[in-house]
């Protein structure tokens, strides 16, 4: 007599959602895009094109919130100092609080040599490059602030970085800042006692450009170092990708989000160090919520009417970020997306650079092959964050109790919702039709 070997049955009875096959995989570990050889170069690859640039976004940011501070015509605000540029990294060299990155904590090479010769490769002036818009675009770093200041009220209650900015304590740190700042620019400090608002408002923005920076310090030397495993063979799938990220969340979950303004050399804490926000709460997942999801509308790209309900009455509902984007429209000057896409296109690696000329319709079309490229490698920053907040507020993924699986499982299922908008990218991103 011969035994039949047969499955065990499930722990719990298969999801009925519409992303049934995709919360599946989250439930076996792995990520919303498919595992395949492809999808893993495309977003390895666009990981270290987006690190090069992100290494001068970060830099730029703390500089513009800790000296340029108010500056009343910051002309030059793009024009970083030696100091930033060679400030530690606090996650790569050999000086790093927690060295993520082997590499090196200044600025990437790669950065500098185009800082120095831009696209035309010729040393000419600073200032001729800026104008000639021969630089790194840092108008898409602040499109992201603005998106997180703009969002600011939806972190509630598990962000406490937002609503520390109302408190009274805060203004008071912001105005023992601005009088430092202003001490001797009497027209300032009469147009401050007059409107004191205004200064506050434009102080949290600047906080905001601080808490991006440090979000941003964290994920460059993160996003170097796949790059380097990559290339040394050591990711086998797109779910072994994710998981680094999610080691990477936990990592440095802790690292210490603050505001501090540097004037004629004294440290003043708008927002100490001490008040305890963090990477992960105060940061990451309000980048995610503003960025990756809510964003608004791209000006010049579409008309929208408001009484025919194309743009939602409550600001909750907005859903205009990298993981809903329709790439090729958005593919236009000016706008936020395509100048992260500029950016990158300097630094693809060889093999990303190979692989767009074979599956494009050559050099004009690069930009928009960039742009659904990264647009999976967000999915799958995504998928890791929602891995970490299911490892955080949940149970282990082989858990035995059908009660957490299926508690595991509605949590996926809420997350799937989010996509269930026509404008979701999740199923196009599934085939590697979609370019």
């Amino acid at each position: 007599m011969t035994s039949t070997l047969t499955s065990p049955p499930p722990v719990i009875p298969p999801s009925q959602h519409k992303y049934a096959d995709i919360i599946h995989r989250l439930e076996a570990g792995g990520s919303m895009l498919p595992d395949t050889p492809d999808n893993l170069m495309q977003i390895i690859g666009i990981y270290k094109a987006y690190a090069v640039p992100m290494d001068f976004y970060w830099r730029d940011l703390l500089y513009i919130a800790e000296q340029v501070f108010l500056e009343p015509f910051p002309f030059f605000k793009y024009f970083i100092s030696q100091e930033y540029l060679d400030l530690p990294n606090h996650y790569a060299g050999d000086t790093a609080d927690l060295r993520i990155w082997r590499g090196e904590a200044a600025a990437h090479p790669e950065l500098l040599e185009f800082m120095a010769t831009g696209e035309v490769k010729k040393k000419l002036p600073k200032l001729l490059h800026h104008l000639w818009h021969d630089r790194v675009n840092m108008e898409f770093a602040e499109a992201c602030m603005r998106a997180m200041l703009w969002h600011r009220h939806m972190y509630a209650p598990v962000n406490q970085f937002d609503a520390y900015l109302d408190t009274d304590e805060y203004k008071q740190n912001a105005d023992r800042a601005i009088r430092a700042y202003f001490k001797n620019n009497p027209a300032m400090l009469a147009l401050y006692k007059l409107f004191p608002e205004m200064f506050y408002e434009k102080v949290r923005e600047l906080s905001y450009y601080s808490n991006l920076g440090l979000f941003w310090e964290v994920m460059a030397p993160v996003f170097f170092e796949m790059s380097d495993i990559y290339d040394e063979g050591g990711f086998k799938g797109v779910p072994d990708a994710m998981n680094f990220l999610v080691n990477g969340i936990f990592a440095i979950a802790g690292r210490p989000i603050y505001h501090h303004v540097y004037v004629d050399g004294e440290c003043y804490e708008i927002i100490p160090k001490s008040k305890g926000f963090t990477w992960l709460y105060e940061a990451a997942l309000p980048y995610v919520e503003a960025v990756f999801y809510r964003t608004a509308p791209f000006r010049g790209t579409k008309s929208y009417n408001a009484q025919a309900g194309q743009v939602p009455e409550d600001q909750k509902d907005f859903h205009y970020g990298i993981l809903y984007a329709d790439v090729f429209p958005v593919g236009t000057a000016g706008i936020p997306p395509t100048l992260l896409m500029q950016d990158m296109l300097h630094f693809l690696p060889p093999y990303l650079v190979d692989y767009y000329k074979q599956h494009s319709r050559g050099k004009d079309d690069a930009l928009i092959q960039l742009g659904i490229t990264f647009q999976r490698s967000m999915y799958n920053v995504t998928s890791a964050v929602i891995q970490a907040l299911r490892t955080a507020l949940l149970y282990p993924l082989d858990d035995p109790n059908p009660k957490h699986r299926m508690a595991n499982r509605q949590f996926f299922e809420a997350q799937m919702d989010r996509f269930l908008r026509p404008e979701a990218r999740l199923s196009d991103i599934q085939t590697h039709d979609y370019r």
